[in-house]
Formats: structure tokens, C-alpha cells, sequence
């Protein structure tokens, strides 16, 4: 059996597929300072790093797949294949997988309301803050009933289990609020109902939504500008107490959604 992650249950990675891999490297080097190194899959897929960091990676898209182009976290579990059969017990799908590589096995699923998620089992990514459960990125699930999801996800990722890491789950201001269980309580996602029941844009449905930080307020602005002039969109610019920083909410020239968060 693979090593069981010190975090078990806890968002590891972000992945993103796009139309176009040199222009999305472009776009995501310029924005946000990433570089790029490449990976055993080939030149079709690359890792994105921040001062040498892994954050994300970044995979082509076949011409063929007509999809939305969409950031799609992955969660550490112990067992792919058992997660495999509790997602589909639960009425929810398993697109893909799981997969065999390298240094574990993934998959790519779907929660019974349409939001996309990945899941993997093997040897933790080399990023010390990964093992931590400490993503680069932060996550909120974006739902129509965040109470529901999170009795989904409980039940397939098993955040209740015992054992070292976990994940503690709580409701604070009308959020379900994710942290590790390690003693830190680092948040490491939300959940949020409503306000999404009617949209037509696909986007904007049920999804997990991926927020990078940068440093500082100042830094968020000149990211969102330089996003425009790469060919993204501003979609939504505020500053919330919740983060105490300005925060911006970007859609890259293919589309997929993602926020800037001052540190």
C-alpha cells in the first residue's frame, strides 16, 4: 500500500488544461511570476513553481475534448480505488481513472451536483508545504448546499477518520471551513451554498474555485492589470474582512476562473 499522506483527506494539488500551452505559460509566467519546468509526461504537460516552489501544473488540452477550462484541485487519500467505489455509491461519477504513475495513482470525479475534483494515492509531492497540508492556493467549493457537500466529501475523502493529519471541519459564518487536523489548523478550503442555482454560464455552476496569493494589495492590482493586457478578464474585484486583503477574481484568455489574494 502506498505511504499514507501526513494529511490525509486535504487538498494537494492544483491542475489546469488548456487550449493552448505556450500561451497559458505565458499568461500564468507574466501574472503571477511562475516559472515552468517539465515533467516524465512529456512536453505536453509542465509543473508551474513560484522561487522554485512547485504550485500547479499545467497539461494540454486534446483539440478534440470541447470542455470548460477550469482549475481543478486534487485531494490525498489512502485507497484510489476505494474512494473510487464510495464516490459512485454516493450517486456521484468517476470520470477518469484512477490512473497508475510514477510515484502514485489519480483520478478525476465529479460530486453529485457537478463540481470537479481530483484525488490521489502515493507518495506526497516533493513541496515541503504540500506534506504539511499547506497548499500554495486556497480552495472554496462553490455549491448549492454546502452542509450537503460536506457530508459528501466526508464520507468519500473520510475526514472523520482517526489517525495521523486529518481534516477538522466546522461552520463558521455561514461557511463550512476546512482545516488540518495536525494541531496548526490551517485553513485549507471552504464550502458556500447558494447564489449559483440559475447561472447558464458553466463557470459559474457548481465547481471548487482556486485562489493564489501574492504579495500584498499592491501586488494583486498589478497582476489584475497585467492580466488584462495578457488577454485575461476581471471579473470581480473586492476587499473582504474575511481575508483582510483585496482579493481579484480573473478569467484567463481561455477561461478558467481563478483569484488573486494579497498574503
Amino acid at each position: 500500500m502506498a505511504p499514507r499522506h501526513p494529511v490525509f483527506g486535504a487538498p494537494c494539488w492544483a491542475s489546469l488544461l488548456a487550449r493552448d500551452l505556450a500561451d497559458t505559460r505565458n499568461f500564468y509566467g507574466a501574472v503571477l511570476g511562475w516559472t515552468f519546468r517539465p515533467t516524465e509526461l512529456g512536453d505536453q504537460f509542465v509543473v508551474a513553481e513560484a522561487d522554485g516552489v512547485p504550485v500547479a501544473s499545467i497539461g494540454a488540452l486534446a483539440p478534440t475534448l470541447q470542455v470548460a477550462v477550469a482549475w481543478t484541485p486534487y485531494f490525498v487519500v489512502g485507497d484510489a480505488d476505494a474512494t473510487a467505489s464510495r464516490i459512485r455509491e454516493r450517486s456521484a461519477t468517476v470520470a477518469v481513472g484512477p490512473l497508475a504513475f510514477e510515484m502514485g495513482r489519480a483520478a478525476l470525479a465529479a460530486d453529485r451536483d457537478g463540481a470537479v475534483f481530483g484525488f490521489w494515492e502515493g507518495e506526497p509531492l516533493p513541496d515541503a508545504t504540500v506534506k504539511l497540508g499547506e497548499p500554495p492556493f486556497r480552495l472554496e467549493l462553490r455549491t448549492y448546499d454546502a452542509i450537503a457537500s460536506a457530508i459528501f466529501y466526508g464520507e468519500v475523502l473520510r475526514w472523520a477518520d482517526d489517525g495521523p493529519g486529518g481534516i477538522d471541519v466546522s461552520y463558521e459564518k455561514d461557511h463550512v471551513v476546512l482545516r488540518t487536523g495536525h494541531g496548526s489548523g490551517n485553513v485549507v478550503a471552504r464550502m458556500s451554498s447558494g447564489g449559483i442555482e440559475a447561472a447558464m454560464d458553466p463557470h459559474m455552476r457548481p465547481r471548487w474555485h482556486v485562489s493564489f496569493p501574492v504579495d500584498g494589495v499592491k501586488a494583486v492590482r498589478t497582476a489584475a492589470e497585467t492580466a488584462e493586457k495578457m488577454g485575461g478578464t476581471v471579473v470581480m474585484a473586492e476587499t473582504t474582512a474575511y481575508e483582510e486583503a483585496e482579493q481579484v477574481t480573473l478569467r484567463d484568455p481561455d477561461g478558467g476562473l481563478f483569484t488573486l489574494t494579497g498574503r
